[in-house]
């Protein structure tokens, strides 16, 4: 019964390309977050080994983690540590989860381009976002925001199948919930995009997915406190206060294909593609 579920627990697949050799398949799904990384490293690894082929797919962090579990996808990409329920639920189907810190993320907060907003503090964060939190409008926050008449804080967050929204959760408001009446969109493109066109809105994500068209206020744990701005730099030397892990998981210690691939993405070469997409790497890395 185990080898059943080891052999459910690690769908990759061999096949037959126009040669008649065999190619191996890897499954790969779950975060926003890490979606532009690792559809880059999937691209990268065809070069470096083409009898593998990666095929990802996004979904948010629960949903990766949920198809790992269940055995259809080999490795799951999350922005969030995996739950001791989930832990649980891995167990119970004979499974013990790999975690893998791949990386770091900076998690950025947007604003319209045209805000004058320039900093703001986790104190302010939790009365923009929190459950019991009073701030309703810029006014509030000494700034008022030219296109937004309304002077309304239009809050535009991630659904709670994201492990963004998870993390936002626990290291902004700290285990609080989320204030009724936001904006929850699928994606972090689909937070920016948002962002960008409503000079009313805030918005948080990856700093990965940061454009020209938004603009970021330095954070600062309270108001009086030193106001540090998102960046590669910043998550790696810890100064920036709500950077985070970024983890791919298997179901078992992964072998074969997966346990090459997963060896590649912690390697040199691997870690100057996160780098290149704007993520710390989890080592110090020299790339070309």
């Amino acid at each position: 019964m185990k080898r059943l579920l080891t052999i459910l627990a690690t769908p990759l697949v061999l096949l037959a390309c126009g040669g008649g050799e065999e190619r191996s398949v890897i499954q790969n799904t779950g975060s926003d977050t890490l979606l532009s990384v690792a559809q880059g490293w999937a691209e990268a690894y065809a070069v470096v080994d083409p009898s593998v082929a990666v095929a990802v797919s996004g979904g948010g962090s629960g949903t990766g983690i949920s198809s790992m579990i269940n055995g259809t996808v080999d490795i799951a990409n999350s922005s969030r540590s995996m739950r001791e329920s989930e832990y649980e639920a891995s167990r119970a189907q004979g499974l013990d989860p790999q975690e893998f810190v791949v990386g770091y993320d900076a998690l950025a907060i947007f604003l319209h381009p045209d805000n004058p907003l320039t900093s703001i503090s986790i104190e302010q964060l939790v009365g923009v976002y929190g459950e019991f939190g009073e701030i309703e409008s810029w006014s509030q926050l000494g700034v008022s925001v030219p296109g937004c008449g309304s002077d309304e804080i239009v809050r535009v967050s991630r659904q709670n199948n994201s492990g963004t929204y998870v993390y936002f959760r626990e290291a902004v408001l700290k285990e609080s919930e989320f204030k009724l009446g936001s904006r929850d969109m699928h994606g972090s493109k689909d937070v920016v995009d948002l962002v960008e066109n409503t000079p009313c809105a805030i918005g948080y994500s990856g700093l990965a997915y940061a454009t020209e068209h938004i603009s970021m206020p330095c954070v600062s744990e309270a108001e009086t406190d030193s106001c540090v701005i998102p960046s590669v730099d910043t998550a790696i030397d810890g100064s920036y206060s709500i950077a985070r892990p970024l983890f791919m998981y298997t179901a078992m210690p992964p072998e074969g294909a997966v346990g090459v691939y997963m060896d590649w993405i912690l390697s040199e070469e691997g870690q100057c593609i996160i780098l290149e997409k704007g993520y710390a790497p989890v080592t110090d890395v020299t790339c070309v």
